[in-house]
């Protein structure tokens, strides 16, 4: 009985023995990883982790700290190895600036200093180029001249048909010339109704533009001398505008504008519109010119270039007096509406 007894102790305490060994086997694997990983962790923690507080703490669970140390520890060292690679390669940015900025290690052969001072002698000869080399620094300080029909043309009306001219000259250099306008206008077999000619000194104030002064002399409706001043030039868009103002000896002010734009069709054919407004200060009655804008013409006019130098030109011009000047017209007898055809020639030499 005894031995049964004894036997069947041990069949019903065997089951728990082993459990109990098996938690005897882990515990001691426990406490020696922990043995071991604690101090491995606080061996490779510096001073500022230590005073950071981490979500990861050992205190909650104390085999979890090695993971995350050990996967701190894989992407510390990537990130330390991309920390160098970039270091690396920003310590050469300074190093290759400074290597475009050295000065190249081989100087230039004797022989690149020993040809002429001007490269084109040596193909055509000192003696060609240096009469060539004279010229070209005369630029600027040429003498040139122009003589311009701006207008010459028959104007074909309701009434009588008439004429007109319009004239214009230079001489000088590219700063300071000397200027000469004419313009007139009258009816075949009549005498004429307007004759003007201005002398000017023109400066130029800007890439396009000129300022003039000078001496206007009128011989028709009345002779009548005027002080001019006034600009001229070449506004944005290729709008070529003569502005002026005068003052006659008879203390009389007056201004006008004037504009033209050539648009090109083709090369040779020109289409040119064109505005003129005149004003005056005050009444003349002896030209028959009243205070305010005393008239206004527009017209247009296509032409064909035979040569540059030489054009026909076909057109039409309304003319219209306005305010005290159409009533001095009316009551001389006159219109002061017109429509003309225009045709006529614009060259210049």
């Amino acid at each position: 009985m005894k031995y049964i007894a004894a036997i069947a102790f041990l069949t019903s305490s065997g089951p728990a023995l082993a459990q109990h060994q098996g938690h005897d086997m882990q515990m001691p694997m426990a406490e020696l990883d922990k043995d071991e990983t604690v101090p491995q962790t606080s061996q490779k923690k510096s001073a500022t982790d230590e005073n950071s507080a981490s979500e990861n703490s050992p205190e909650s669970n104390e085999q979890q700290p090695m993971a995350m140390d050990h996967g701190k520890m894989d992407h510390g060292s990537m990130a330390g190895s991309d920390n160098n690679n970039m270091d690396s390669m920003d310590g050469m940015g300074p190093d290759m600036g400074s290597m475009q900025n050295m000065s190249p290690m081989n100087e230039p052969p004797p022989e690149a200093f020993s040809g002429p001072d001007h490269a084109a002698d040596k193909f055509y000869g000192e003696e060609n180029m240096a009469p060539v080399r004279e010229e070209l620094g005369k630029l600027g300080a040429a003498t040139v001249s122009k003589i311009l029909v701006e207008r010459a043309e028959t104007r074909i009306t309701n009434g009588k048909d008439g004429y007109a001219w319009d004239v214009t000259a230079w001489t000088g250099g590219d700063i300071d010339k000397l200027w000469m306008k004419s313009e007139g206008e009258g009816a075949y077999g009549e005498r004429m109704e307007k004759v003007e000619v201005q002398a000017l000194w023109s400066h130029a104030i800007a890439p396009y533009f000129d300022f003039q002064a000078g001496v206007r002399t009128d011989f028709a409706p009345v002779s009548r001398t005027y002080l001019a001043v006034g600009v001229l030039g070449l506004a944005p868009y290729r709008f070529e505008v003569d502005t002026a103002a005068f003052l006659s000896d008879k203390g009389d002010l007056t201004a006008r504008i004037q504009g033209t734009y050539d648009q090109f069709i083709t090369q040779r054919i020109i289409f040119q519109p064109r505005l003129e407004a005149n004003f005056a200060l005050q009444d003349i009655r002896e030209t028959g010119t009243g205070a305010g804008i005393s008239d206004i013409g527009i017209g247009a006019r296509l032409r064909y270039e035979v040569a540059r130098e030489f054009a026909p030109y076909i057109g039409v011009e309304w003319n219209n007096q306005l305010g005290r000047t159409a009533r001095f017209t009316r009551t001389a007898g006159g219109d002061p509406n017109s429509l003309n055809f225009l045709i006529g020639i614009r060259a210049w030499f």
